[in-house]
């Protein structure tokens, strides 16, 4: 029960941005429970916000080695090596959130990212193409969506994503269609 106490009082700290004294009652928990799953993830949300990637790292592994199945954490997971630009092992870990939440839009946002950052376009597009699908009025995945396909030529696809973007968000409609603007000379051709 003192746990909860502690993990409670972490909380509300946590919130008013007191976070050295928020890491100390999530440890204090931890000293009641070791793998209190529920703390060792919010001491990994908090190193990340933090921009702590390599502690928050260490405790989402720790909450995955008590929790193996859970989504949320492979999410979070996935978040922080993409932020560290461990691009590889953050997809394995959206990968991990999406078997066990397939719903999940930002792990599939952000394996179409990291794909993208590794230059493997399709495979960006087939992810982006599932975030947009389960949230289609969320326009990064579209935006994110429209580059892969201008990057791999598809200009159908994009003028179709912009299509799609225009009917809900006309600032990132107006940015893809700048950014994937051909050059004068080409349009002609």
């Amino acid at each position: 029960m003192i746990k909860w106490m502690y993990f409670l009082q972490a909380r509300i700290l946590q919130m008013f941005n007191k976070y050295d004294r928020a890491i100390e009652l999530f440890h204090k928990a931890l000293e009641e429970d070791p793998d209190f799953a529920l703390v060792i993830n919010c001491l990994g949300h908090l190193h990340a916000s933090l921009k702590q990637l390599p502690e928050a790292e260490k405790y989402f592994k720790e909450a995955l080695r008590i929790a193996p199945n859970d989504a949320v954490t492979y999410f979070n997971l996935g978040y922080v090596l993409e932020a560290g630009r461990k691009f590889e092992e953050a997809i394995s870990n959206f990968q991990a959130a999406v078997e066990r939440s397939p719903k999940n839009d930002r792990a599939w946002y952000g394996m179409g990212l990291c794909h993208a950052e590794l230059g493997r376009h399709e495979q960006a597009a087939e992810a982006l193409a599932k975030a947009g699908e389960i949230q289609p009025l969320s326009p990064y995945p579209w935006y994110h969506l429209g580059m892969a396909y201008h990057t791999l030529g598809e200009r159908k696809k994009v003028a179709e994503v912009i299509a799609h973007l225009k009917t809900f968000d006309p600032k990132i409609t107006r940015k893809l269609e700048a950014d994937t603007a051909l050059p004068e000379t080409e349009e002609a051709n």
